[in-house]
């Protein structure tokens, strides 16, 4: 399991608050123990029992539209043995001495957190439990509980937690690794749709997210940003910009990307958004830009055309003799593959909020990783990471972006030149289009040998990409274990890069959105040579149930069968049929198979429908988010591959400026219908925000190929 974390008996503290009417469980992940007491209407720890027996509880992660804000208190309630009605919700701020991993990204949620929590409401509920048993001079083993109350139903006595809190308490915490949790044949809350506690806020448009931030006398700031990305600021002409009424100050600041010492951004703060916007007209920046301003896409293209004929930079899997097997094998099948950089293209644009008063820095931030940005925030401001209070907003839509903070390090340097008044930092639509974090772009030269049998013998790929000292730079990786390569006797992976200037970052199924692509669209080429269709090439690769080792976790040959099988069988599959593709893809911890229906109607394609089929472990926790998440990604993903999204760099910078330059997935062009089913294995349950997305894409390039007979070997794809 990836990044699991535990909890310990000493970091589990319990608080008498208010006059004993509320029990506050302080549950980190960590080990060094604190105490802490407030308010009983201050929010300080996982669980707050109130006086009416309600629950609130604590959501830690950041809530980006992943259904993390509902799923992780299901899984405390449920060891408290609550009913869900007595629940409320509260987001925490970030905190990672007391909350442990506050992180939205990488599916990690679920598997970080599925034990860990659960400890929480299990000692919780062994608490209160344990204060009725004194109250009531019984054994805890004669006591049960149900609906937030503790029972002896030997006498018929029972007691609600908020009768119970106070005397709780004062018990022992227990210890966490110990701690009995619930049969999970028992479980009333996990596997039960829950719905969004934020839904009715957003559909109402209530204020919710970083951009609705509104504090007593909060003044604006607009960014000016070097177009060629790494540029730096030479020099500044504010006189007319500081003539303008209402403008209050003109900053240069660090975003993080460019070294210390140096600035890549001017923030102009005005009494209002659109005053500071308009002020940037009259603006005069000279920017330091000769080092960066020679990189474009054609060079991109061109030089990577000459890279992939030659030899490899680096190896990254060399098993047996690829070259030497590929001489004699039966049939050679050889295909170029690349894709472009992509945008993350969030609706909400970048935007935080700060305040710097009598040295500290409090932050209201819609960050995916907000400890990165609390170290890198204090570094540029010359504080103390304590020095810092992040305060939680719900994003609308970040995908990978706002894992990266430049948003909430320009925000700090900003407030710090204005302490005393909030600023409230917000990018237009250009600015986050033309400076975002960007899926790199990639090539792949595949060589694939097959025997006389049909059997997989073995495989080349030559990937470009970029990077720095002999190094991928962010998001720019290829695992040596992307299938079929483990199960391939004679493997040859190598890599060779080049040099970007453009700032680089995960989006939504990082590295998996683009390797899915590639790797599934030349194995269904292979399939057809070997007279297969995809998912029965799949089966004789895959081979004999077993799991196969990895750099971080295995990979179940047995789990990737399974719902090859399954979206097979509800789908239909009957082999290679017109209109019908196939894909499947692991990742996130994440078994996901998908099958795509296309039909064509006076020369339009159209998408008619995908299946689904998953396998994320033993249970799913809430399955209507479950359901929207996998649906979602299948959306999100055909978005990615069709035309129309593809970044365009000139001269160090980027071309898009709106929508217009990078278009989303409409309704219209959505899957008539999507289904999903869920296999159910022996396994812990596993995050579902990424790995339903990257089978899509080869899914839908495969479909697109049994359809029209033309095979698409780069993205974006064409529906034609």
């Amino acid at each position: 399991m990836t990044d699991a974390i535990s909890l310990s008996r000493r970091s589990f503290i319990a608080t008498s608050l208010a006059g004993g009417a509320v029990l506050t469980l302080d549950a980190s992940v960590v080990l060094a123990a604190t105490t802490t007491t407030a308010p009983s209407d201050v929010l300080n720890a996982f669980v707050r029992i109130n006086a009416d027996n309600s629950v609130t509880i604590g959501a830690k992660n950041p809530e980006i539209g992943q259904g993390v804000k509902v799923m992780l208190p299901m899984l405390i309630a449920e060891e408290m043995d609550l009913a869900w009605e007595q629940v409320r919700i509260e987001q925490t701020d970030a905190d990672e001495t007391r909350y442990g991993p506050q992180v939205a990204g990488g599916s990690t949620a679920t598997p970080r957190n599925w034990l860990p929590m659960r400890q929480v409401g299990a000692a919780a509920r062994a608490m209160l439990v344990a204060a009725a048993a004194k109250k009531w001079s019984v054994d805890p083993s004669s006591l049960s509980t149900a609906k937030g109350a503790v029972i002896h139903a030997a006498s018929g006595k029972s007691a609600t937690y908020a009768s119970l809190a106070k005397a709780a308490a004062a018990e022992a915490a227990p210890d966490l690794a110990k701690v009995p949790l619930k049969d999970e044949k028992t479980f009333t809350i996990i596997g039960k749709s829950k719905p969004g506690v934020d839904v009715p806020k957003i559909v109402t448009g209530q204020p919710l997210f970083g951009i609705d931030t509104r504090l007593p006398g909060m003044v604006h700031a607009a960014v000016v940003k070097c177009p060629a990305h790494g540029g730096t600021v030479a020099s500044i002409d504010d006189a007319a910009v500081k003539a303008i009424p209402g403008v209050l100050a003109v900053t240069a600041v660090n975003s993080g990307f460019v070294p210390e010492g140096k600035s890549d951004t001017v923030v102009i703060i005005a009494d209002s958004w659109w005053k500071a916007s308009k002020a940037r007209e009259k603006l005069g920046v000279k920017w330091d830009d000769a080092t960066v301003t020679g990189f474009t896409t054609a060079k991109y293209e061109a030089d990577a055309a000459k890279l992939v004929t030659a030899a490899p930079q680096a190896s990254l899997l060399k098993t047996g003799d690829a070259d030497g097997t590929l001489a004699k094998a039966a049939k050679v099948i050889k295909a170029d593959y690349d894709y472009p950089f992509l945008a993350h293209a969030s609706l909400e644009p970048q935007n935080c909020t700060a305040l710097f008063k009598d040295g500290k820095l409090e932050i209201w931030a819609p960050s995916q990783a907000p400890a990165g940005g609390r170290a890198e925030t204090a570094k540029l401001c010359g504080l103390s990471p304590d020095d810092l209070t992040i305060h939680l907003t719900r994003m609308g839509g970040g995908f990978g972006r706002r894992l990266m903070n430049d948003y909430m390090v320009i925000a700090g340097q900003a407030a710090k030149a204005l302490p005393g008044k909030p600023v409230k930092v917000l990018y237009d639509r250009t600015d986050d289009f033309r400076h975002d974090f960007y899926r790199p772009a990639g090539w792949h030269r595949f060589t694939a040998g097959l025997d006389a049998s049909g059997a997989l013998v073995a495989l080349k790929d030559h990937f470009v990409t970029f990077g720095k000292d002999g190094k991928p730079i962010r998001a720019a990786q290829m695992a040596p274990t992307e299938f079929p390569a483990p199960v391939v006797p004679n493997v040859d992976l190598g890599i060779s890069y080049m040099a970007t200037n453009l700032a680089t970052g995960w989006l939504r199924a990082p590295t998996s959105n683009a390797m899915s692509f590639v790797w599934q669209s030349f194995m269904d080429e292979v399939a057809e040579a070997a007279g297969l269709d995809l998912p029965e090439f799949m089966r004789r690769t895959l081979g004999a149930p077993r799991e196969i080792p990895g750099e971080r976790v295995g990979f179940h040959t047995a789990r990737a069968r399974g719902v090859i099988d399954a979206v097979c069988k509800s789908a239909g599959w009957k082999g290679r049929e017109k209109g019908r593709g196939f894909g499947f893809y692991f990742s996130h911890l994440g078994y996901f198979a998908e099958i795509v229906d296309l039909s064509m109607k006076n020369g339009a394609v159209s998408i008619d429908k995908v299946w689904v089929a998953g396998d994320i472990g033993a249970h799913v926790i809430n399955p209507i988010n479950a359901m929207n998440q996998a649906q979602g990604c299948v959306i999100d993903g055909i978005g990615q591959a069709l035309i129309g999204q593809k970044i365009v760099q000139e001269a160090g910078a980027i071309t898009a400026e709106n929508f217009g330059d990078f278009a989303l997935m409409r309704i219209d062009a959505a899957p008539r219908a999507i289904a999903v089913e869920f296999v159910k294995t022996d396994f812990p349950p596993t995050g579902l925000g990424e790995p339903a997305l990257p089978p899509v894409i080869p899914a839908l390039a495969n479909a697109i190929y049994s359809l029209t007979g033309k095979r698409h070997r780069r993205l974006p794809l064409e529906m034609v």
